[in-house]
């Protein structure tokens, strides 16, 4: 019973791989493409490391570490994406460079 739930997990993992993959092929901003493969790919990678924890729960420390590094890697980096992307962070950058605007 363990092992297909450790498998549905893991193929649950690659199907939203590739499900954040296919807005990238879409007419959207580049913000909802990254969102939206960002969001999906942390599902998709926690999904399948749960999936790894069920199959071989003596690597627990290691697994739990993957988790909360992705949790909170992939949240930081959304952060920082939007905040380099915001009109007023744009201003700054022109006026730290000198240029007039």
């Amino acid at each position: 019973m363990i092992d297909i739930l450790s498998y549905s997990l893991i193929f649950i993992g690659i199907i939203f791989w590739f499900w954040g993959t296919f807005p990238l092929l879409g007419h959207r901003s580049v913000l909802f493409k990254l969102h939206s493969l960002s969001v999906a790919d942390t599902l998709g990678s926690m999904s399948i490391v749960v999936g790894l924890l069920l199959k071989i729960p003596s690597e627990w420390p290691l697994l739990l570490l993957a988790l909360i590094t992705l949790a909170i890697w992939n949240t930081v980096l959304g952060y920082v994406l939007a905040y380099c992307s915001s009109p007023d962070t744009q201003k700054l950058n022109v006026k730290s460079q000198g240029v007039p605007e």
